[in-house]
């Protein structure tokens, strides 16, 4: 995490001198669960397993935990060293897919009505999709899916969306990062680095995706299986799903700094908290996020 904040300009006066963490602000995780990890256990103000049904948290694949740590791990066990993007942010965790990662479009359906039901109980401003599905548009059950990920914006939540991990081909976003209304994140790779797997834009609907890009090449973040079978409290993942907290969590600063702003006003504030990277749009969108000119 330190260098990928390096990266991202995120040591500015906001953080450093304000001290925006992310305090107050809400974000739910549709994902594999979540860990009480150490960095983690404090966040975790909600849960809801729509796979297996279980009352407290868990994760059986550790996707859903090595997200959350990007996004709000407070990184204690390293003395802050791998904190997370909001590490004062709270967590609402909705586990949709199981342990092999695969989950069913009713589970991740049902998930999203639990948030928009528990939205104003939980103050949830916040959600993070880091998971997704290459879309086929003739497909009912995804179509479903798109419309109840845009009932949440519709609603009011800021709903980051990764960009999937199919590209570098056009019009390789994943649903339901083809939407039109959510920030869809892809992972920028560093320069000297071939492998280039991030979705790209347009869509279907020639739709210029992905809205922004963030560090998702060899992030470290929460291991689920830190304590009880590791000894390794944090453990390296890439993909778009590691940039889409990235993101997330910036836009949680954000709703601290300014806590009246809407989904959409959030939404045009990270298109301009951009630094180009010099590539084509439908790679970078409008480029990297960075933090400073976000909160300047």
């Amino acid at each position: 995490m330190k260098e990928l904040k390096k990266t991202i300009h995120y040591w500015c006066p906001d953080v450093i001198d304000r001290k925006f963490t992310g305090r107050g602000i809400a974000i739910a995780v549709l994902d594999t669960g979540i860990q009480p990890h150490p960095d983690l256990a404090a966040h975790i103000s909600a849960w809801k397993d729509c796979v297996n049904g279980r009352e407290h948290p868990y994760d059986d694949n550790g996707h859903g935990t090595h997200v959350a740590g990007i996004l709000a791990g407070d990184g204690r066990c390293m003395r802050g060293m791998y904190a997370g993007m909001a590490p004062d942010a709270r967590l609402i965790s909705v586990k949709v897919l199981n342990e092999k990662g695969d989950g069913r479009i009713d589970q991740v359906i049902q998930g999203i009505r639990f948030i928009l039901e528990q939205k104003e109980r939980l103050r949830i401003r916040i959600v993070n999709i880091s998971i997704g599905t290459l879309p086929h548009p003739q497909n009912k059950g995804e179509q479903n899916l798109l419309f109840w990920v845009e009932k949440m914006w519709d609603a009011g939540l800021v709903v980051v969306a990764a960009a999937g991990n199919l590209g570098p081909e056009e019009g390789s976003i994943t649903l339901p990062g083809i939407s039109r209304k959510v920030i869809t994140v892809g992972a920028d790779v560093p320069a000297g680095v071939r492998r280039m797997y991030s979705g790209c834009g347009p869509t279907v609907e020639c739709v210029k995706k992905p809205d922004v890009t963030a560090p998702g090449l060899g992030i470290y973040s929460c291991n689920h299986l830190y304590p009880r079978r590791s000894r390794m409290p944090y453990i390296k993942k890439s993909g778009t799903s590691m940039a889409t907290p990235v993101v997330s969590g910036a836009a949680a600063l954000l709703l601290e700094k300014y806590p009246d702003m809407s989904n959409t006003e959030v939404k045009l504030r990270v298109w301009n908290g951009c630094e180009d990277m010099g590539l084509p749009e439908n790679q970078q969108g409008h480029g990297r996020i960075h933090i400073q000119k976000l909160l300047a």
